[in-house]
């Protein structure tokens, strides 16, 4: 375990803008930052983080928390992952409670996993320049492509032996278990027992997740057999999903943030080759077909990406569902192409960093001129095959949503094409048309079963006490966001106290007092002997009352160093949504500052709550006395209970003015 002092010192230490923002493009906005999501495929920035509060929220999702917790959803990875992380990133040694085999045991399988794939990433290192054949086979290799010792170390590149299972013995001797290494794909055991190294005879590619973890490997095989595949990827696994992770992004990621572009690339030595050329804003989808969960991890970074192809037209033409897939996502995209026969590794080790670079900022072209040149001479004098053509790239456009680019797009294919631009947007507009009918009949469905369930489920619990929990709490987020937000604001308050006269009559008089917020709402839910009915928003009140009772400081920073992450999520929501004012605006009340009606919203939400703990109070009470009724019983003090609870909420709901809560 990670002892407290590490926790703290990684708190303190860290800054939430520099964590996030090594993940998300981040731009000042006021006191705040905002960026696209990284959760969520949007084009108009929804995500806030703020500095001041150690609180990001993303409003397209829902999502918020702390540094921490944003690691954690962004790597999918454990709380001391995440603090492990951090303290890797500001150089602070972790201390841990306990380092004993029982505690590596009793680790989540995800850190194991991870652990496995590190050790081996080490071996396979260490056996491209310790031993005789990874010098003579894997390092020669290498210098063969022309990598140098720089990009060796950066992309931790290695060997595995040409033996059976050479791997595989050295990992169970060094005490790594069976079964992590068949679940990371590192072994192959076979019916009979026997184990197998996937990667054996091949150079290894360390592949990294985005915060430079070891997720899988590919490996290149040395031998020539025909038979045996080129290049081998890690299997599927809990830390390895091949369609959510790019090669590079890890090594890349800064310079992409810097230059606010990328350039995407199919294969490993793609990206080791540029960046020996200086080229570092360059990530690889490994030989797969480019998915969305690529797309977000790259525009995460940045809009503006160039595709690089080699001069394989065939492959080309088959990628362009790529460049469609990026166009939907809201990127800007452009497009290049080497000469036949070159790929962007051979291109730039015949090429000096220099003639590179003027070549990548020279030749790239916007998707439509690069969809016309690779297929415009095909259709050369073939109006039919022409016509395919012209619609093949209206689809394309038909995948921006900004209205000014499409505009700017159609004018550019009708002059390429020598098609009329009315006849285009025509071709636009059924396309759209088709779209919309297939979204809406999509979106229906899932209307349809969202109302389904939300039927089985009012069934199930009735429609009353689900709208009373929803009401609870709502009050009860409130309450936090009062108590966090303004804990000692002075309130002047007034209330009415029943007495009597010198005569004995009944008689109502004024009472009225000084008193702050924090004060105004513990002391009033104390005497009520109210608890809160959330779980989550629970733990907060009672943080929030043990400090007051002590006479601490109450801050929503205690609750975002918990190790509890509903109870940060919880935080961080409110702390993003402080009190709304706009609800007084609708009825005609301007309020420019909380301060000015502090004191009547105070009353007005601890009234409220009350009434409804109070009336299901009664409702609760209600059915006992039911219950007991129909079986022949009767109960005294719950008829007085209830009589009680009654009287007092005809009282508070006069406090609150005869308001229907």
């Amino acid at each position: 375990m990670i002892s407290k002092d590490t926790i703290e010192r990684v708190f303190s230490t860290l800054q939430i803008e520099e964590v996030i923002g090594d993940f998300v493009q981040l731009k000042r906005s006021g006191a705040n930052y905002k960026g696209l999501s990284p959760f969520s495929d949007e084009k108009t920035p929804s995500f806030m983080v703020s500095p001041a509060k150690g609180i990001w929220k993303d409003f397209s999702s829902g999502k918020g928390g702390n540094a921490v917790t944003f690691v954690m959803e962004i790597e999918h990875c454990s709380y001391p992952e995440a603090i492990r992380y951090i303290a890797r990133k500001y150089n602070i040694d972790i201390e841990e409670t306990e380092v004993s085999p029982q505690v590596k045991e009793a680790a989540q399988e995800r850190d194991s996993l991870y652990i496995v794939t590190e050790y081996a990433a080490s071996w396979f290192k260490e056996q491209m320049h310790s031993t005789s054949a990874g010098r003579n086979i894997a390092l020669s290799y290498f210098r063969s492509r022309d990598i140098n010792d720089a990009m060796i170390e950066r992309f931790a590149l290695g060997y595995c032996p040409d033996a059976w299972d050479s791997f595989t013995q050295n990992a169970i001797a060094a005490g790594y278990k069976k079964e992590y290494l068949e679940k990371t794909g590192l072994t192959i055991f076979r019916e009979d027992g026997k184990a197998m190294d996937r990667f054996r005879s091949r150079v290894i590619f360390p592949i990294h997740t985005f915060s430079g973890r070891i997720a899988g490997f590919g490996g290149r095989t040395m031998q020539s057999e025909k038979t045996i595949a080129k290049y081998l990827n890690s299997p599927e696994s809990d830390i390895y999903h091949k369609s959510d992770i790019l090669y590079g992004i890890y090594q890349s990621k800064n310079a992409i943030i810097k230059q606010d572009s990328c350039y995407l690339v199919e294969g490993y030595m793609d990206v080791i080759s540029l960046h020996q050329s200086g080229i570092e804003n360059v990530v690889a989808s490994s030989g797969t077909s480019l998915t969305e969960g690529q797309i977000r991890q790259i525009k995460r970074l940045t809009q503006n990406i160039t595709v690089l192809y080699d001069g394989d037209a065939a492959g080309i033409r088959a990628s362009f569902r790529g460049i469609d897939m990026l166009l939907s996502a809201g990127m800007n995209v452009r497009v290049l192409s080497f000469p036949d026969g070159d790929d962007p590794d051979s291109f730039a080790r015949k090429h000096t960093a220099t003639e590179l670079k003027e070549y990548l900022e020279g030749q790239r072209t916007d998707f439509i001129d690069f969809k016309a040149r690779m297929l415009l001479d095909e259709a050369q004098g073939d109006p039919i095959l022409k016509s395919r053509l012209v619609r093949d790239i209206v689809v394309s456009i038909s995948k921006i949503s900004d209205h000014i680019k499409r505009e700017l797009y159609i004018k550019q294919c009708s002059r390429i094409m020598d098609v009329s631009e009315a006849s285009l947007f025509r071709e636009l507009s059924q396309i759209d048309h088709h779209n919309a009918r297939e979204y809406q009949q999509a979106a229906l469905r899932a209307a349809n079963r969202e109302a389904a369930a939300a039927r089985l489920k009012v069934a199930r619990e009735g429609e009353n006490t689900r709208e009373e929990d929803t009401y609870i709490r709502r009050l009860e987020e409130d309450i936090i966001s009062i108590l966090l937000n303004h804990t000692h604001l002075p309130i002047h308050m007034e209330e009415v106290i029943d007495t009597v006269d010198e005569n004995g009559k009944p008689q109502q008089e004024k009472h009225s007092y000084d008193t702050t917020v924090v004060e105004e709402v513990i002391d009033s839910l104390s005497a009520d002997g109210i608890s809160f009915t959330d779980s989550t928003l629970s733990i907060v009140y009672n943080g929030i009352k043990s400090a007051y009772d002590a006479g601490e400081e109450i801050s929503h920073h205690l609750f975002l160093t918990s190790d509890n992450t509903d109870v940060i999520t919880a935080v961080s929501d409110i702390m993003a949504d402080p009190p709304a004012l706009h609800n007084w605006n609708k009825v005609g009340v301007d309020v420019i500052d909380f301060k000015y009606i502090a004191h009547t919203y105070t009353r007005d939400l601890i009234l409220r709550y009350r009434v409804v703990m109070v009336d299901k109070m009664i409702k609760e009470t209600e059915k006992e006395i039911s219950q007991l009724q129909g079986e022949g019983k009767h109960d005294e003090e719950l008829i007085k209970k209830l009589m009680m609870l009654k009287n007092i909420s005809t009282r508070l709901n006069k406090e609150l003015g005869g308001r229907v809560v």
